[in-house]
Parts: structure tokens; C-alpha cells; sequence
């Protein structure tokens, strides 16, 4: 690898299980590494990888321009922390909004009459109310009681609460109240961490932003502390470098500024990985993707339609709804590390519970007690007894004991094999489950997708997934691994703002949409220009949220960009219309007021991203294979071809069953399914003519 690119830069993913880290220079080199991750204390991880490689690469920390880095630190906060001191303060008389929250009952429960409300994120005694009320549009009703205010701090320095959540009603029109309690409060109790809705996310649906608001007062805290423990142990040659982070709506921003809103990066890894994927699969030719994550602990789904991932606002972390801009990634708790146990009934149950980082799979070096997916993948021989470039060598005895004693709790004359393969076929369901979740049960045909499949455990299964959905291929790129920390490297800088009106579409003018737009787009602008981003790097991206008159919920719409005409707000319009078709399988075109609801705007900076050349394509058959070895497939050994990943040339076609190994993940070709191997180094799996 040559040291003479001019912009390095690191990207870096904390998973559950790995810390994956990829080097990119600006002439297409690439260079990966995994290690354990830390627990503990995730920081550690990310330092030990970033010095690692640069010291593999023969570089100097001089010569790196930039960190980006993807963490779960913020969700992993929320769903595994203690929020016992975390407190609410709303506009007097909506005290009981969290306790209120929506009418709905989650997907799965018949009617109420079965389903139990979780508990709230801060119960009842923990809200506390202050004097003063704006209207819908911004205008003081009642002014703020200051005193009030002041009281209200006093009383939570005197209750030990560390955290508190800001959301006055209508503080998306008129930020002004809240901002003044934020200034009272930290005034009087300087060591309370304050975050404001107006701030957070200024949108209506005081439930949703109430929540939000109240989640990324919590998680600012572990995200401080934990940007903090890098800075502290980065040398100071690397902590003055720009360290990005990635946000779950697809593009990062400075490290300083997602400290203040932290709740932007609940889901920032998984989002890299679509990102990262979305560029693969456009090499492929493919505009239609399911992008598979499967890592230690879960596997992410998500849908890339005609290039670009889907986008909700309205997602949830846990229990905990949250309204904020994000790829809509769905997760289900199938991956390496997924433990298999016996349930209640006696049956085979696999995940959601992992063996994670530590201990491990069984087959681990001080790997734990409980058999794994990754356990059942090495007693059918279809992963190598060592793993990451030798780093991990497996006890596949161990594992097979495991086994075995399970299938003894199970009862019957289940052999270990047997007992690895329906662990395996299990897990696959679990995953194309979901999948069906998301296409099927949402009037979206799967067969016109491709499965491009990631992370350290996804391709030893997900060309059997492909075949369970009827898919026509499944796509696996190089270093599948570390795709994520590829997709850190991909992304521009990314802030996105929101105003809430309410206006008819009759009513809505070109100059009121520009007057409105001209606002948001400077609030962009302003936002990239404190990390640096040039003006003429940053174009702005129009949307908005609209629905039918009498409708609650919305969908979100394109603008076209340039000046905002008549024709522009007609081609909004236009574009809802036919969204709400997709979506929905109908609309009322002509015959139905339309409202606009949210104006939302989204400035983007450009960054240098890694070109990747593509290599000569000769077609050829598959050489034989160096090695050759037993693996388990339906209910036979089968002596299988094992072919090292980086002796494979463009052009290259062949038949399953194969085995192909590389740094961080192993793909397995099953028999009756062909592969070949296109000019990106992409492997195109499919079903054998």
C-alpha cells in the first residue's frame, strides 16, 4: 500500500462483539482491522484499532485527516442504564402527557384488554410543572413565572436529579420560553444536564417530542463522558484532528456538536452499514436492495429502494418513541453470538439473548457456557477453526459438546449435527421473518430485491435466507466485516432542521414556502459552517410532511430545489400523491385537500469519499481449490471446496457448495446455488440454472 494519498481517514464501528476499523486513502486503498470490542470501557477499543492500522499502513498520525466513527453508546445507555434521575418539566396543567402518551396498542395484541403499558421513562412524581402558555402559532398566552422556574431547579437539586427534559406546549413555534427556563435552571443548579424540545427536535406531537427530548437528556451525560474518555486517551497528535460521528439519518457532524444532541446518533453504526451497502449495491448495478447486518449480537434490516435507503421519523429506541430523522432500520436479536435455549414449551429457541463480546460463543478462548449460531456454524465446519486472520482459534470440541448436551435437555436421538442445523435454519427464519415484516405485510413484492448481505456473521446464512424469500441473488461485497466502518467513509456531513405550520395547500404561496425554507436553510448552513464545511461544499436537500385533510399522520415529500415556484409546490404535491399510492395503495389526486404540516430542510457537505476502481473482468471458471473440506450440509458431509477470498479474480463463475473465507467473515455458497465474482471483488450468489 502506498503511504503518498493526501486524505486518510479512519472509520470506526463499535459493535457488541467487534470494533471494525477501515483506512481509506484518496487513491482507493483500503486497509481493515477488527478487534475485540471493550465493554467496559468502548473508548479503549476504538484507540487500540485506529493506532493499530495506521501502524499496519506505516503511517503517521500526521497524515490523517479525519476520524468518523459509528456508536450505540447512546441506545445501549437507554436500554440497559437505571433512569432513576431523570426528571420532566412541562407547561402547567399537562403534567400527566407521558402518562397519557397515545391511544395505540402495539402490533400483536388483539385490543388493550392484553396489553399493559411499559413504564413511563419518568414516572408521574418526577414531572414537575411551570406557569406560562404559548398558542399554536408562537404567541404568548400566559408569560413564564420565572420564580416558578427558579423553584422548580431548587427542588430538583434538593431530589439528586441529575437530568431533566424541557417540553413546553407549542415550543416549536416559539422557543423563547423554554430557552429561558433552560438559562434559570442550569443557573441555579449549574451540574443539571438540561435538554430543550425546541432544541431537540421543534416539531408538534408534544408525546413524541416530550419523549425524545427526555431521551437525549439521559444519553447527553454517557455520550459526553464517553467522547471525553477518547479525547483522553487519543495521543494529542489525533485529538486535534476533526472527529465526526455518525448520525442515525445517514451523515455526520463534529463530535462537539453531537454532544449537545446525542440523541441524533441512537442508531449511527447500523445507519453506516446501509450507507456503505447502498454504495455496493449501485456498483452492482442494483438500484433495489434488502440490506442484511448480522453481526454478534442482532441483525439490522433495511429497505434501499431505486438507491436510497428508507427514512422515518418515527421510530422507537426499546420501548421509547422517538421523532427524529432516521434510516428505518429494523433489528432482530439473531446474530453470532445468539444463544440457543430451550423455552417454556421445550422447543428450540434462538436469541434474543448473546453471549456478546464476553464471554463469547463456546467455541471462544474463555467462550461461555451456552451454544451459539457461531458454535453451530463451526461444528457443521462451515466457518475455519480460526478466525480474523488467525486472531481467534476456535474449540469446535467444545462447541460440539455443548451441543450435545442440549440436545440431550431436548430429549430424543438428536445428534450434534442435526441440532447445528435446525439452530442455523431457526435463525434464518428469524431474519427472513422480518424481512417478510417489511415487504409482504407491507404490500411490497421481496422477489424484486436482491439481499445484499454484511457484518462478520451474515453471509455464512444469508444465501439460505435469499432462498427462503425467493430472492434472485444475494450480493456480498469485499470485507463484508467491515462494511460499516467503509460506510462511515461515505457519508457527508449531515444537519437537519424542522419548523411546524399547518397550511392547506390552497393556502400555501411560493413566498411563504420561501420564507420559510430561507430560514431552515440558514439554520443548515450555519450549523456544517462550525465544523468547517465550505459554503460552496453544502447543498441543501427540501422536504415536507404533508397528508390529506382530516388525516393525523403524514408522509414525507421532496421539494424540488432551485427557486420555489408554483410549479415547484404543484410538483410537491404531486410527489405526495403518488408517495401515499406506494405507501398506502391509494390515494385521492383531485378530489381531496391536502395540508402541509411540517417544512423540513436538510443541509449536506460534501466530504472526499474512497473511489473504487474496478479490476478487468475475464470470464473463467473456478480454479480448484488449495483446500478441501467436510461440511454438513441438509443431512450429509459433503467434502466442500474452501477458496481464500483474495485469490479470486473478477469474471470468475461456479457452483455450490463452496466455502469462501476471509479477514472478518466467511461466505458459504450452498449446493444447487452458483456464485460469480464481478470487477468490484462483489460476490453474486444466485440459484444454479
Amino acid at each position: 500500500m502506498s503511504n503518498q494519498a493526501t486524505d486518510w481517514r479512519i472509520g470506526v464501528d463499535t459493535g457488541g462483539t467487534f470494533t471494525d476499523i477501515v483506512l481509506t486513502g484518496g487513491d482507493g486503498d483500503i486497509r481493515v482491522a477488527k478487534v475485540p470490542s471493550t465493554p467496559e470501557n468502548p473508548a479503549r477499543a476504538l484507540v487500540t484499532g485506529a493506532e493499530s492500522i495506521l501502524a499496519s499502513a506505516g503511517l503517521g498520525h500526521e497524515e490523517l485527516r479525519a476520524i468518523c466513527h459509528g456508536t450505540t453508546v447512546a441506545t445501549n445507555a437507554l436500554l440497559q442504564g437505571q433512569i432513576d434521575d431523570l426528571a420532566l418539566v412541562v407547561t402547567k396543567g399537562f403534567r400527566h402527557v407521558l402518562e397519557i402518551a397515545r391511544q395505540s396498542v402495539p402490533e400483536g395484541y388483539g385490543n388493550s384488554y392484553f396489553w399493559v403499558k411499559p413504564d413511563r421513562i419518568v414516572p408521574v412524581h418526577r414531572v414537575f410543572e411551570v406557569d406560562e402558555r404559548l398558542d399554536f402559532t408562537g404567541n404568548v398566552i400566559r408569560e413564564l413565572d420565572e420564580d416558578g422556574v427558579r423553584n422548580v431547579a431548587r427542588r430538583l437539586k434538593k431530589r439528586g436529579l441529575s437530568a431533566v427534559g424541557v417540553c413546553l406546549i407549542h415550543s416549536y413555534a416559539n422557543a423563547d420560553h423554554e430557552q429561558r427556563v433552560r438559562g434559570i435552571l442550569e443557573s441555579e443548579y449549574p451540574e443539571l444536564t438540561v435538554s430543550i424540545s425546541s432544541d431537540v427536535w421543534p416539531e408538534y406531537r408534544e408525546y413524541e417530542r416530550a419523549v425524545t427530548t427526555l431521551v437525549d437528556a439521559f444519553v447527553k451525560p454517557h455520550m459526553r463522558r464517553y467522547l471525553g474518555d477518547i479525547s483522553a486517551l487519543l495521543p494529542s497528535t489525533l485529538s486535534q484532528m476533526p472527529f465526526l460521528v455518525m448520525q442515525s439519518s445517514g451523515g455526520v457532524l463534529s463530535s462537539e456538536q453531537v454532544a449537545h444532541k446525542p440523541i441524533a446518533t441512537a442508531l449511527s453504526g447500523p445507519a453506516a452499514g446501509v450507507v456503505g451497502a447502498s454504495a455496493m449495491a449501485r456498483l452492482a448495478g442494483r438500484e433495489n436492495i434488502i440490506t442484511l447486518d448480522a453481526g454478534g449480537t442482532s441483525t439490522d434490516i433495511c429497505l434501499v429502494q431505486a438507491g436510497t435507503p428508507q427514512v422515518t421519523t418515527s421510530a422507537s429506541i426499546g420501548p421509547f418513541p422517538v421523532r427524529l430523522p432516521m434510516i428505518d432500520i429494523r433489528t432482530v436479536g439473531t446474530g453470532g453470538g445468539s444463544i440457543a435455549w430451550i423455552g417454556a414449551e421445550g422447543q428450540l429457541r434462538v436469541g434474543p439473548k448473546s453471549a456478546g463480546a464476553e464471554p463469547g460463543p463456546m467455541c471462544y478462548p474463555n467462550g461461555g457456557d451456552a451454544p451459539t449460531i457461531t458454535d453451530a456454524n463451526a461444528v457443521l465446519g462451515r466457518i475455519p477453526a480460526q478466525l480474523i486472520g488467525g486472531a481467534i482459534a476456535l474449540d469446535v470440541g467444545r462447541a460440539r459438546a455443548g451441543l450435545a448436551e442440549l440436545g440431550k435437555q431436548l430429549g430424543g436421538d438428536m445428534g450434534p449435527e442435526r441440532l447445528a442445523a435446525g439452530i442455523i435454519e431457526i435463525a434464518n427464519w428469524n431474519q427472513a421473518n422480518l424481512i417478510r415484516q417489511m415487504t409482504i405485510e407491507q404490500g411490497i413484492d421481496p422477489r424484486q430485491f436482491a439481499l445484499l448481505s454484511f457484518g462478520g456473521s451474515g453471509p455464512a446464512q444469508s444465501p439460505a435466507v435469499m432462498e427462503l424469500l425467493g430472492l434472485d441473488a444475494c450480493l456480498v461485497p469485499p470485507n463484508p466485516g467491515n462494511l460499516s466502518a467503509l460506510g462511515l467513509l461515505m457519508v457527508d456531513y449531515r444537519s437537519d432542521h424542522v419548523f411546524t405550520q399547518i397550511v392547506s395547500g390552497d393556502q400555501l404561496s411560493p413566498g411563504m414556502a420561501a420564507g420559510i425554507y430561507s430560514d431552515l436553510e440558514r439554520d443548515a448552513a450555519e450549523t456544517l459552517a462550525r465544523d468547517g464545511v465550505a459554503a460552496g461544499d453544502i447543498m441543501v436537500l427540501r422536504q415536507a410532511d404533508v397528508r390529506y385533510s382530516g388525516q393525523s399522520m403524514e408522509v414525507r415529500v421532496n421539494l424540488p430545489g432551485g427557486a420555489i415556484t408554483e410549479a415547484a409546490l404543484a410538483a410537491m404535491v404531486e410527489n405526495f400523491h403518488a408517495a401515499h399510492e406506494r405507501t398506502f395503495g391509494y390515494c385521492y389526486r383531485g378530489t381531496q385537500e391536502i395540508e402541509i404540516v411540517n417544512f423540513c430542510a436538510s443541509g449536506l457537505g460534501k466530504v472526499q469519499k474512497p473511489e473504487l476502481p474496478a479490476a478487468d473482468v475475464t470470464e473463467q471458471p473456478f480454479p480448484d481449490a488449495a483446500e478441501m473440506r467436510q461440511v454438513y450440509f441438509g443431512e450429509d458431509w459433503i467434502d466442500t471446496p474452501i477458496y481464500d477470498r483474495a485469490s479470486l479474480e473478477g469474471g470468475m463463475t461456479g457452483t455450490g457448495p463452496m466455502v469462501i473465507q476471509e479477514f472478518g467473515s466467511t461466505t458459504v455458497v450452498f449446493p444447487g446455488q452458483s456464485v460469480s465474482v464481478d470487477g468490484y471483488q462483489i460476490l453474486i450468489i444466485g440459484r444454479a440454472p
